[in-house]
């Protein structure tokens, strides 16, 4: 009994009560709205949803494309060599275990369910930027190339923004593991109490608690689909809720095991089985396509990158209004990852003590696309191939299942098919795991006012939170809703992203003009230049 109250105790100690207490209660409000009043909720959302698509799409392209500019000066620049930690400190992770867990708490979960289905979804329905027929050469290159740009640098540039200040301030200063420290420049750290700075870190836990829990539902029904489809069984409201249960004490566990322990463990096995399943499907899927259509499709990516940053699709009629296909795709995207990048962030400072934030932004940016890039390739062009040539009805298992069923079809036409599709399950399995821990483990840190290690009691509670608001949306239908609720709350963490942008430019332009009048102070004929006296430099 003693070990019970001595974990309460911890858990009431360090519980920030107006975050956790407006987290808990946004999460049991939605629970509530979804529950009874769904079609009413779901329709207010998507109004709002669709108002800032139309009146404020510009905006989110144009903040994507200034943190991609200012993400490539962090890594080129002497700022590239400052230490997120003491100057002599070494990595807190092996760079295996720092990768793994990094790409599986980010976008990894919406790879798995995007690979098959977004590149044929542009296919047949093509990017007014692309200008070609439906089911056409010209439009699987374009929809290559649109996948590559949906899913690419920029996709991972908020999450980078958003990690290393935090990370710097904590490491260096002590500051406590939450969203509002980016505000020290302006606040100092004696007021990271003060209203705004909660007013930050409330807004972080909702985009979390709304972008997780829509993201696991949508994941969760990409598992119930696999079930049926391999057992021709239907799982039901109730198995619905007994799965989707199952899958959340398997991440609840992962989380209270600790970084190490469990989240560690459990992303190597997923990268590796992500790895073996990309490559098998490259050798026995239609490679000379996939290679062909992968490197025109990856070169137009590069050519045009900086033209699709600023296409908004909008004609002399609309005016400055974001057409529909960019405001549908693209916008989207950029406002997911917007609203993703509080929860991706504060893992990513999590486990980047002792790197450099060359380190941070290469591996992030740069290394994560460099993974991902292939998988898009060899998804959506085995998908694109076989729906061209008729061996696998890409399409009819998307119009059937939605997006969820379009890896199953294609796995099928592959030699091996039966083994390809239980493993494209079991990784189904793991990318739900993966991303559920580690977001569970960062509204930890956000609730206890920015605690390392959050006490197992809180870490458990957000689990079965995150977990049952996923079942009761899956069983209900919100999930699209609460989507939409996510995607609103981009457009604040896209202005967020911009101050955490800012606060690195205080941060470490103050902290190089004291290197400078140090070097002034004792330079002799002869000596290093700054660059090469920067901490961290390896």
């Amino acid at each position: 009994m003693s070990g019970v109250r001595n974990a309460w105790q911890r858990f009431t100690d360090e519980l920030d009560y107006t975050v956790f207490g407006a987290g808990f209660a946004v999460t049991f409000l939605a629970v509530l709205a979804f529950t009874f009043r769904d079609e009413a909720a779901a329709s207010r959302l998507q109004d709002a949803n669709e108002l800032i698509q139309a009146s404020f799409g510009w905006a989110y392209l144009l903040v994507m494309f200034v943190l991609v500019a200012f993400v490539g000066f962090l890594i080129f620049s002497p700022w590239g060599n400052i230490t997120l930690g003491a100057d002599d400190e070494q990595p807190a992770f092996s760079f295996p275990a720092y990768f793994a867990m990094l790409y599986s708490a980010g976008i990894a979960a919406g790879v798995v369910f995007w690979g098959p289905a977004e590149a044929i979804f542009h296919y047949d329905t093509v990017s007014p930027f692309v200008g070609a027929d439906s089911q056409t050469p010209g439009a699987a290159v374009g929809a290559i190339q649109y996948t590559f740009f949906h899913w690419g640098i920029s996709a991972w540039t908020a999450y980078v923004v958003m990690g290393i200040p935090i990370a710097y301030y904590g490491y260096r200063y002590d500051a406590p593991m939450r969203i509002s420290t980016i505000l020290i420049p302006w606040l100092g750290q004696d007021n990271l109490d003060s209203p705004l700075a909660k007013a930050v870190d409330i807004l972080a836990v909702f985009a979390t608690i709304g972008g997780v829990a829509a993201t696991l539902g949508f994941v969760g029904g990409q598992f119930l689909t696999g079930i049926e489809w391999t057992t021709g069984t239907e799982v039901g409201d109730m198995g619905t809720v007994l799965v989707i249960t199952g899958l959340t004490v398997a991440f609840t566990i992962s989380v209270a095991l600790g970084v190490r322990k469990g989240i560690r463990r459990i992303a190597y096995f997923n990268l590796a089985l992500f790895a073996v399943l990309l490559v098998v499907t490259f050798l026995l899927g239609p490679t000379r396509f996939i290679m062909a259509v992968g490197t025109e499709a990856l070169g137009g990516y590069i050519d045009d990158f900086i033209t699709m940053s600023f296409y908004t699709g909008a004609d002399a009629a609309e005016s400055s209004s974001v057409a529909g296909w960019v405001g549908g795709w693209t916008i989207f995207y950029w406002a997911w990852w917007f609203s993703w990048a509080p929860f991706v962030g504060l893992f990513i400072a999590r486990i980047s003590r002792g790197r450099t934030v060359r380190q941070v932004a290469v591996t992030g940016v740069i290394a994560s696309t460099s993974i991902t890039i292939p998988w898009f390739a060899t998804m959506g062009g085995s998908a694109i191939y076989f729906q061209q040539n008729g061996q696998a009805d890409i399409l009819g298992a998307i119009a059937t299942y939605d997006e969820a069923g379009a890896g199953y079809p294609l796995f099928e036409a592959l030699p091996l098919g039966g083994v390809l599709t239980v493993m494209f399950l079991l990784l189904v399995t793991t990318f739900f795991i993966t991303s559920a821990d580690s977001s569970t483990l960062a509204l930890g840190m956000l609730t206890t006012g920015g605690e390392q290690e959050p006490s197992t009691i809180n870490r458990v509670i957000w689990g079965f939170l995150i977990g049952a608001l996923a079942s009761l949306l899956m069983v209900v239908g919100g999930v699209d809703a609460l989507q939409a609720a996510a995607i609103i709350t981009g457009g604040p963490f896209a202005i967020i992203t911009l101050v955490a942008a800012a606060s690195m430019v205080l941060a470490f332009g103050s902290r190089e003009a004291i290197f400078l009048r140090e070097e002034d102070d004792v330079s002799v004929p002869g000596s290093e230049s700054v660059v090469d006296q920067e901490p961290g430099d390896d």
